[in-house]
């Protein structure tokens, strides 16, 4: 976060000096707010270009094993660009390292991690464990603290699921 802040400023004094220097080869014609503005407008570029490339800087930090199943783009007034270009601030990812598959009851399903990241003024990362049946398509999450099944929270995925897909299709059921 601090390093942000540092980068910040340094944008905000690139983009002044590219003012002052437009200034003076102008020959003092251009006024003098032209300075902080173009130190603003630095400043602001930087904050967009690191939001919209939190995305790829996540994806290129995952091990080679983690595959992206899901993401999710938004927009806000504040951010009057995003109405035009969305940028992604959750996706979801599997990692196949943690894909088991197991047999209860004569029917194999697949146990496996899902790992939510969001963007907020700080990252967040969810972490849940999951067991599912891929001939049923049935999807329970587990108990983080206990490892028991929430069978109350049960629900039946889409036979076009990513999740559903991308889990079985790993796990080769």
């Amino acid at each position: 976060m601090i390093w942000h802040l540092i980068a910040a400023v340094f944008a905000g004094l690139a983009g002044a000096g590219i003012g002052l220097l437009l200034r003076t080869l102008s020959g003092k014609r251009l006024p003098k707010w032209i300075v902080p503005v173009f130190g603003g407008l630095g400043m602001l570029a930087y904050q967009i270009q690191v939001e919209y490339m939190w995305f790829e800087h996540k994806q290129a930090q995952l091990p080679d094993t983690a595959m992206v199943i899901s993401s999710d783009t938004s927009s806000a007034v504040w951010r009057p660009w995003t109405f035009a270009f969305p940028m992604t601030t959750k996706f979801s990812v599997v990692d196949s390292d943690n894909i088991v598959t197991r047999e209860i009851d004569g029917t194999q399903v697949v146990e496996f991690i899902l790992y939510q990241f969001e963007r907020h003024h700080t990252d967040i990362l969810i972490t849940q464990p999951y067991v599912l049946n891929c001939a049923s398509r049935e999807l329970i999450p587990m108990n983080t603290d206990t490892g028991e099944a929430q069978l109350s929270e049960l629900r039946r995925l889409r036979e076009t699921s990513p999740l559903l897909t991308t889990v079985c299709g790993l796990a080769g059921v």
